[in-house]
């Protein structure tokens, strides 16, 4: 008798996430300048300079050129910081402070793309000190963020090992699905930003979520998906696996509870209306 060819499984798949404007409300990297400052990594002027880029970066978004300046200046910033020491820092004030900022709907579709038996990815151009806490956080399956050098002090060097920006996450990508054997075909993406257009190329079902005007403009022109997030809350504040019901459940549980109010306010009254004629009786 023949050996029969075992059936063959369905393809993994996955749902690339970048990270910030996307999963949480600001830059994740910045967010932790006053930590930084208050570690003594940096000092008042570059908190202060931090703080204006947020600026920048939450009013418009940065384009490649903004990104590019970014890069050097956190790159310089970061040279002869001791990693242990940011480590700790994040690990120390992560909640507090990138906790009150993730987005409900990008926790709910994290949440939905799991039960669905889909791995979830952060992709961040963001450091890896930063961002694998952010990661385990979430409940992500898997991290892909930018590295820098350390050197044989345990510090950064100020040179940078991988940039995980633009062209380069489309490739990251499309590593992980021939290691991991997804089917880049069936899986998902999303970004804010119009530099991750190459990740959202590489999949067969990208999405914008709050896009800047260049990314708005190329979802339009190819019919993708375009998603509002607005709602930033604590995880622990969140029923994991709990969605809201659809209006139509909603209209028929109020329903059920106005009739259920009904029901009682009749029983009550004729509770009343027996305890009043039993008093009679026996006056």
């Amino acid at each position: 008798m023949e050996n029969q060819p075992l059936p063959h499984s369905s393809p993994r798949t996955a749902a690339f996430f970048d990270l910030d404007k996307t999963v949480i409300a600001k830059s994740s990297t910045l967010t932790f300048s006053k930590s930084f400052y208050q570690g003594g990594l940096i000092n008042r002027r570059a908190v202060l300079r931090t703080a204006y880029t947020q600026f920048i970066f939450l009013a418009g978004g940065a384009d490649h050129d903004q990104m590019e300046r970014m890069r050097e200046y956190l790159s310089a910033l970061c040279k002869g910081w001791n990693v242990q020491q940011v480590r700790e820092i994040v690990a120390e004030t992560l909640h507090d402070l990138i906790d009150p900022i993730i987005y409900d709907e990008a926790a709910s579709l994290i949440e939905a793309h799991h039960t669905a038996g889909r791995d979830v990815v952060i992709v961040s151009t963001s450091g890896a000190e930063v961002v694998e806490p952010i990661g385990e956080m979430l409940g992500a399956d898997r991290v892909v963020a930018t590295r820098m050098v350390v050197g044989e002090d345990g510090c950064f060097t100020g040179e940078i090992e991988y940039y995980a920006y633009g062209p380069t996450k489309a490739e990251a990508v499309r590593e992980l699905a021939e290691s991991e054997g997804y089917d880049l075909t069936r899986c998902y993406a999303y970004s804010d930003s119009a530099t991750d257009i190459p990740m959202l190329e590489a999949v067969g079902h990208p999405h914008a979520v709050n896009p800047d005007r260049a990314l708005r403009r190329e979802a339009v022109a190819r019919e993708w998906p375009a998603l509002v997030f607005n709602r930033p809350v604590r995880l622990k504040q969140r029923l994991p696996g709990l969605s809201m019901p659809t209006r139509p459940a909603l209209v028929a549980a109020a329903a059920v509870g106005a009739a259920a109010a009904t029901a009682g306010l009749v029983w009550y009254a004729s509770r009343r209306r027996a305890h009043a004629l039993a008093a009679t009786r026996s006056a």
